[in-house]
């Protein structure tokens, strides 16, 4: 890493997008990542798919319980 960096000829805000929506990375323990994956492949679905399926089944629960 250098000591300094020129940041005469940068522009504020050129990379800002209002109202862009970032996907944060979610790491998944090891034997649950295989888990979800068996699943999914058993499903014929994408793991994604799954992991949003079951995502929303346990927040239907959450706000039913409250």
């Amino acid at each position: 890493m250098k000591s300094s960096y020129d940041f005469s000829r940068g522009e504020r805000g050129r990379f800002f997008r209002p109202g862009a929506v970032l996907a944060p990375p979610v790491h998944l323990d090891t034997e649950v990542l295989a888990f979800l994956a068996r699943r999914a492949e058993a499903r014929g679905v994408t793991l994604d798919e799954l992991v949003n399926e079951l995502l929303k089944k346990d927040i239907e629960l959450i706000q039913a319980a409250e």
